[in-house]
């Protein structure tokens, strides 16, 4: 290469710098990967599957990969598992959950296809103390479970994840498995190299990841789950374990993966040119939450400063990995070099082939066969390069990609949200016009605030309806199973931390009164709870858009706005009790941890989102 570049040795210095760092960064993920150590189980732990894990399965097209992951889960002995799916697929679930194992499966549903909800709505019907989410095609080592929870006897611990591995979906794999086999070997090393540097890592993916329930029953979390928003009005639905992993490291709780056979996870990928679909998915998520990590909520700089760093990396990645070819090309048309064209061509493709060979060589080493597709995965990846760039300028497609009806596009929610308006601005002119004709001209500024104190009104009344309709069909769940064997004594997650401190009610209360008064000093009266996505102190009428930026775009005539109203309703019931332990079922509310917030952790005497005025950060 020294020979090919002489002619222009000064253009190719900055190249060759760029180059030297891109392969000594690798090699330091490397070595890390290589020092790396899983948790061993214990002797006598602390957590037992068949008492302390259930299993949550948010699915809408499960098929018969699903019979063979749920017969792996089974072996593993978990205290249940939860299908969740939408209301028109729960027979065909049912029937494919009864052929396997109707008594430790059950299937609820929701109103639409929307996976967050659906994880909200496993997370609310659980009993034990460890969640762990898995896709429906995940198939888990039988001691996938035991690796997992040696995690948790750290009291500190909040999420765990596993290494994963690629199963065919034929006989033999297609080019596009491969690609995400190579995929799958380049991450295994990086979050291993993570892990070990200083504990973190970029993001628990949700093939299969464990949490506190604790920590995801928690109404806050529920709350900013499930009104998680990209510049405040695209919803997001997919990017959960991006949120799920934020969330931990916001809060201060520890994350860990065990890298190791005994918690390996073999898994279906896309087989076919829909793959590429994923990855662009996957690409617009990590680009979301990095830029949320880094910018807005900062704790990762000082928590995990490595990987805060490889998140910083990857946004120049595809500038360095550019430049390369695209030098090399514009000065071999403009015929800079001493060579003739072809020598330059093969030379430089034959150094690129022999550096990818080397970055995959602990994938070769386990699948030899697959070096044949080392030039497409050379290929893929300056293709990747652009789709990332691409990637970045459709951060608004918030869209699933790969499956139909479980989520709107960009274009749906402004059509529903223009049409909402529309029908706004005609109700005010209606209203404008009755007022005229009966007051003889009211002014413009006292028919404003009577609208708004209506509107109030009609929030409270549907607040407080919504709340006792959800204290009627989501009262805190009871063992749904009997004849299972009683609980051995342990120091569980029900006594490392509490939702809310004394402190942190102090504030509500006061952030509350300061609402009412200042709505009372304006004369509009006080609404409460706004239904439909609002928080508290939040008051006005419809043209009062300024009020609460996370309103949820669906109809509100739609089931899942209902369903997601009864959600908010409750955090305001919670909010306005005198005390939380009687929504929790008079638990003692005592902290014993004083941690960042409601469901997680963080310094001494640090508040809650919620009295900062701004709910986990988020943009």
């Amino acid at each position: 290469m020294l020979y090919l570049t002489k002619d222009l040795f000064p253009v190719f210095v900055p190249l060759g710098v760029v180059g030297f760092y891109r392969y000594l960064w690798f090699t330091i993920k490397l070595l890390a990967y290589f020092f790396y150590r899983p948790m061993l189980p214990k002797t006598n732990p602390t957590y037992r599957p068949e008492y302390d894990v259930t299993i949550i399965v948010p699915t809408i097209d499960a098929g018969e990969e699903f019979k063979e992951a749920a017969h792996s889960w089974l072996v593993n002995n978990p205290k249940e598992i939860i299908i969740i799916t939408e209301t028109k697929m729960k027979d065909a679930l049912q029937e494919l959950a009864n052929s396997v194992d109707p008594s430790r499966i059950r299937v609820l549903t929701v109103p639409k296809a929307n996976k967050r909800l659906q994880m909200v709505e496993g997370i609310r019907n659980t009993t034990s103390e460890i969640i762990v989410f898995a896709d429906d095609d995940a198939i888990w080592a039988p001691t996938c479970l035991e690796y997992i929870l040696a995690c948790f006897e750290d009291p500190n611990m909040g999420g765990v994840g596993t290494s994963q591995t690629v199963k065919s979906v034929g006989r033999y794999q297609t080019v596009w498995e491969v690609l995400a086999g190579f995929r799958l070997t380049i991450r295994n090393i990086e979050i291993a190299a993570s892990t070990h540097i200083d504990g973190g890592i970029c993001c628990l993916s949700g093939r299969t990841a464990a949490y506190r329930t604790c920590i995801l029953q928690d109404p806050q979390f529920q709350y900013e789950f499930t009104h998680d928003f990209w510049l405040g009005k695209y919803p997001l639905n997919s990017g959960d374990d991006k949120f799920l992993t934020r969330w931990m490291v916001y809060h201060g709780w520890n994350t860990y993966v065990q890298i190791c056979k005994e918690a390996e996870l073999l898994s279906t990928f896309k087989n076919n040119w829909r793959f590429v679909k994923q990855v662009l998915r996957w690409t617009r998520n990590t680009w979301r939450s990095d830029f949320r990590s880094l910018f807005t909520e900062r704790v990762i700089w000082s928590r995990h400063p490595y990987v805060a760093f490889t998140m910083v990396d990857k946004i120049f990645n595809p500038i360095t990995l550019l430049s390369g070819p695209i030098s090399v090309m514009v000065m071999a048309i403009e015929g800079k070099f001493h060579l003739p064209l072809w020598d330059i061509i093969i030379s430089y493709i034959v150094w690129l082939m022999l550096t990818r060979v080397i970055k995959l060589l602990p994938h070769l080493f386990k699948r030899p066969q697959d070096v044949i597709w080392v030039p497409a995965f050379l290929i893929f990846g300056y293709y990747f390069a652009i789709m990332k760039i691409y990637a970045l300028f459709t951060l608004h497609e918030v869209g699933w990609g790969t499956r139909a009806g479980i989520d709107q596009t960009p274009a749906e929610i402004a059509q529903e949200k223009e049409k909402q308006k529309l029908e706004q601005q005609q109700l005010q002119d209606q209203l404008e016009k009755a007022s005229y004709n009966n007051d003889g001209g009211r002014s413009q500024q006292s028919l404003q605030g009577h609208q708004a104190a209506e509107q109030a009104a009609l929030s409270a009344a549907a607040a407080a309806a919504t709340a006792t309709q959800y204290e009627q069909q989501y009262q805190p769940p009871t063992r749904s199973f009997t004849g299972e064997p009683p609980r051995p004594g342990s120091p569980g997650s029900a006594d490392l931390i509490r939702h809310f401190s004394q402190a942190q009610e102090r504030q509500a209360r006061a952030a509350a009164a300061a609402a009412a008064a200042a709505a009372a000093a304006s004369g509009v009266g006080t609404g409460g709870y706004r239904a439909g996505g609002g928080r508290l102190g939040d008051i006005g009428g419809p043209e009062d858009e300024d009020a609460d930026p996370d309103v949820y775009e669906y109809n509100q005539d739609d089931e899942l706005a209902q369903y997601f109203a009864q959600s908010d309703a409750a955090l305001a019931t919670m909010h306005a009790n005198e005390s939380y332990g009687q929504y929790y079922g008079d638990q003692d509310v005592t902290p014993q941890h004083n941690r960042r917030n409601s469901g997680g952790g963080g310094g001494p005497g640090q508040t809650s989102a919620v009295a900062r005025g701004n709910p986990g950060g988020y943009m």
